[in-house]
């Protein structure tokens, strides 16, 4: 073996111009890809500037004048677009006067369609022109709310003061002094109003989850489910604790046989029932936690806003349920969220409903096949005297029947599909220096889905 081909040297070896041609069109097409304007016409294929250094790249030369030249003209569009004057129709613009003693926007003038969804009215005491004293309903915004306005430029906004300009009981304010008044007032943060502007911008509905005064519009409390069963069951589940605790008072418990309590009293002898009987260890968010303890109220995680779908219908003065409700945390200074700290947010949740299954489309054929079938049922059967008697009796004694639910085949809920979208949900923001994320916390009912 040659020894001087392993040695290195500073002389490079001559490249064929074939060879370079070749690799030049080879490195080219790993760099850009492959060049889809070759499959157009040539009459529809775009004029593509050869390739070669970025046009705003620093040089070590300082680059050429032309460069320059365009460098500084795109600087000059970019601020002379920064510095052009923000124009709004007449028609949208509100008005409104900034009370710093009650934390509140009094909408003196009331224009565009975003208050109506936006404010609250509140009865206030003024004073008219002859000195009596009485009780006047106004529209009033809380801080979060008027500085939304006043950012996107649908709002004048004057802050209450004895001096007078054109009528008005206050001096303009700009949006940099509406930042800073208004700012860390009522529980307002920076974070809480950027998360704000975000989900309004979208176009949801957002409002405050506890009430600032006894005025603000309170959102309908959430359904509550509750399931209607027979007095026989009530009865037949009576029966089975008390047997259940005196077998326990009476036996011995003894862990490697568990099942001599549950045959002995039960008659119940299915997988669900063998399965409770061998767990000794108790299951389900219903256990309290060892560490368990009232919720604190300096947890930074505490429910905020209400949030409302575009889709759902919002009334102002009487709002429905909201569909999400979201906590809103500083990323740099807030730690993860405990188990406690999530148990007392899924403590005041509501339940969700399970989530149905998929609807599976039917094909033609079966349509087509299905069209004879159903005008031969079209004429229901007569109904017999034994069903009408047990109609009667039901409509007397309805709590001592079952309800129609259990006759009724519903449709089957697929066990994943419900434990992944949880009982119920919570939405924590995230605010990390003005960037904003969302995630979704749920509590999975893995005891109440058993997989064997």
């Amino acid at each position: 073996m040659d020894e001087s081909l392993e040695l290195p040297n500073a002389h490079a070896k001559p490249i064929a111009d074939g060879a370079q041609e070749d690799n030049e069109q080879s490195s080219d097409e790993e760099d850009g890809g492959p060049d889809w304007t070759k499959l157009l016409p040539a009459t529809l294929r775009p004029v593509i500037p050869k390739r070669g250094e970025k046009e705003y790249e620093p040089r070590m030369a300082g680059g050429s004048n032309l460069q320059v030249h365009v460098l500084e003209r795109s600087r000059a569009a970019m601020f002379e677009t920064l510095k052009a004057t923000r124009t709004t129709s007449s028609k949208v613009i509100s008005y409104g006067v900034w009370h710093p003693d009650l934390s509140r926007v009094e909408v003196t003038v009331m224009k565009g369609i975003h208050l109506s969804s936006i404010g609250h009215s509140t009865p206030r005491s003024t004073v008219d022109e002859d000195g009596v004293e009485h009780i006047q309903k106004r529209l009033e915004l809380l801080p979060e709310e008027a500085i939304y306005l006043i950012e996107r430029g649908t709002m004048f906004c004057w802050k209450e003061s004895d001096i007078r300009l054109e009528g008005l009981g206050g001096v303009p304010m700009t949006v940099q002094q509406a930042y800073s008044e208004m700012i860390a007032k009522e529980g307002l943060t920076l974070e809480k109003f950027q998360v704000y502007s975000y989900l309004k911008r979208l176009g949801y509905v957002v409002t405050r989850t506890r009430p600032p005064n006894e005025h603000y519009p309170v959102a309908a409390p959430f359904p509550i489910q509750t399931s209607h069963t027979s007095i026989f069951s009530h009865l037949k589940s009576l029966i089975g604790r008390l047997a259940a605790n005196l077998c326990r008072l009476l036996n011995r418990f003894n862990w490697w046989r568990p099942l001599r309590i549950n045959g002995f009293c039960l008659s119940n002898k299915s997988y669900g029932s063998v399965y409770r009987t061998m767990r000794f260890i108790r299951s389900g968010h219903s256990v309290a936690l060892n560490n368990s303890s009232p919720p604190s109220s300096s947890s930074p995680y505490q429910i905020f806003y209400n949030l409302y779908k575009p889709s759902t219908p919002f009334k102002k003065s009487n709002p429905p349920p909201p569909d999400f409700q979201i906590v809103v945390v500083n990323a740099r200074t807030t730690p993860m969220p405990t188990l406690q700290e999530l148990s007392d947010l899924f403590g005041v949740l509501p339940e969700l409903p399970l989530p149905l299954p998929r609807q599976k489309r039917p094909a033609n054929n079966a349509q087509e096949q299905s069209k004879p079938n159903e005008q031969a049922k079209a004429v229901p059967p007569a109904p017999s005297s034994t069903t009408a008697e047990q109609s009667f009796l039901r409509r007397l004694f309805p709590w001592a029947f079952p309800t129609t639910l259990q006759a009724t085949k519903g449709p089957k809920i697929n066990p994943f599909m419900a434990l992944k979208s949880g009982k119920k949900m919570i939405i924590i923001a995230a605010v990390d220096s003005g960037n904003i994320s969302f995630f979704k916390f749920s509590e999975g009912a893995f005891s109440e889905w058993p997989m064997a």
